[in-house]
Order: C-alpha cells, then structure tokens, then sequence
C-alpha cells in the first residue's frame, strides 16, 4: 500500500552490507564447528571433579547449541534494526555466472516456456495460468490493512479461482483483463518507487511475459513493505532495546546454562 507518498530504496549501506557479511562468516564458522560434534562440554563442567562429586557432566546438545545460535541471531539483527538507521532488506540475487543462478535461470525459463505453449494450443490449457492468479492473490490480499474490506472483496471476488475455471471450461476466460486488473490494483498498493515499474507493466504486450514480471515486481513490493515497518517499529525497538537484549540473553542462558561457551559464541557472532 502506498506509504503515505516517500519513496523507498531497497538495499543497505556499505557498512551495513559489511556487519551482515561478518556475522554470516561467524556463524558460518560456528556452524563448521557445531556440525564436527554432535554435543560439546561446558568448560565448568569438563574440568575433573573431585572424588566426592556425584553429579554427571553437563552436556550441551546440538538443538541447544542451534536455539542459542538462532536467539543471538535475533538479537543481532534486533540491535543492527535499532542502531543504525539505514538498514533495509533487499533481495538476495544470485550471480548470474554461478552455477546456482544457471540453475535457476534454467529451471524458471522453463516453466515459463511451458506455460506459453499451454495458453497457446487449441484449445488452451489454463490450469497453470489459474494458480498463478491464484498466489497473485493472496500476495494482494497480504499487503492490505485489516480496514480495506472493500478493495479485499473486489479482490476476492474478481480473481475468484473457482468462477475462472468455469469460464475457461466454456472459453470464456479473459487471462489478459485478469492480468490489467491485477496491475491496475498493485498501483494501488505500491509505493511510489515502483510507479515507473507499474507502467512498464502496462506496456507489456506478450501475457507471459506479463505474468512474470507481475511476480518480479510483487517481490519487490514486498521487500518495499517489510522496509517499511522496518522503519515503523525502529522507534519502539529503540526505547526496549535494552529490556530485549536483557531478555533474550537470559533466555540464552537458561535454554544452554554454560556461560562460558554462550559468551564465546556471543564474541564471535558479535565479532
């Protein structure tokens, strides 16, 4: 939805991108080291104990390891929301020249391949056509305010999936009409930065290629929108962030009592 009327940057600040590349090195590391044992003796607990102890050695799991690991990632990323004030998410593109990004490049252009040569044969195919509208509408419905009732019944009530494939059984579905449709409703809902993608959208004459790009920029509108309550609820992490970080450190520390490796697995993601 339109966020009264800024326009928004998808991406991060150098320093940023350089805090998040440290922290995903650390607990790339501490992953190495976590899968090498299956569990790990507390310092406090390894050292020998005198003949009149009787209590056994305190073993900490690897599920414990992992529920600290995922508590001081929460932490961390709490604290980087609160303190610096252009963090933002963006999309995680992979390189094109990478074996994952040929991959995906290949696993995608088929799909779409197929899709075209469903909607092009005598007579067309429309099922796949039908689901996709059918995700585009649920991600249109999620970016509206529990007060939109009107625009989330016309949305309901245009992109009904049932009612669609009756029409395509008697071919008299229009998938382009549905396409405007969406189109005209994510101008709605957009942010003005994506305005410009909106009409390239509109321009769009092939309906695959239409289809594709509507999920390209519904991405796009997505990170806008995790941005931007990013941005809504910095100011109230800021006034808890010290109350959160008490609380999750102690939560830490009940879920894995051994403070010495807690603390080195704190320095190191904090590193």
């Amino acid at each position: 939805m339109p966020f009264n009327g800024e326009k928004q940057c998808v991406g991060e600040d150098q320093t940023s991108d350089s805090d998040s590349s440290r922290f995903s090195e650390s607990m790339a590391s501490l992953s190495d080291y976590e899968c090498s044992r299956q569990s790990f003796t507390s310092n406090s607990s390894s050292k020998s104990s005198s003949p009149a102890s009787t209590s056994p050695p305190r073993v900490v799991t690897f599920d414990e390891v992992m529920a600290a690991a995922r508590n001081l990632s929460n932490m961390t990323l709490a604290h980087e929301i609160a303190v610096n004030e252009n963090f933002q998410l963006k999309q995680d593109a992979l390189p094109d020249n990478s074996l994952a990004g040929r991959v995906k490049h290949i696993v995608h252009q088929a799909f779409w391949d197929v899709l075209e040569s469903e909607l092009n044969a005598d007579p067309p195919e429309y099922e796949h056509a039908i689901k996709l509208f059918e995700e585009i509408r649920e991600i249109l419905l999620s970016f509206l305010t529990p007060c939109g009732n009107r625009l989330r019944n016309q949305i309901c009530e245009v992109l009904d999936t049932d009612l669609i494939r009756q029409q395509a059984e008697h071919s008299a579905v229009d998938i382009q009409g549905l396409a405007n449709y969406v189109i005209s409703t994510m101008g709605k809902l957009c942010a003005p930065v994506r305005d410009n993608d909106i009409r390239e959208l509109k321009a769009t004459g092939n309906i695959v290629e239409v289809l594709r790009q509507i999920f390209h920029v519904l991405d796009l509108m997505k990170m806008d929108m995790a941005n931007f309550t990013i941005r809504s609820l910095r100011p109230h992490l800021q006034r808890q962030l010290v109350e959160y970080e008490r609380t999750k450190f102690q939560e830490i520390l009940e879920e894995t009592p051994s403070k010495y490796n807690i603390i080195y697995i704190y320095c190191e993601v904090g590193k």
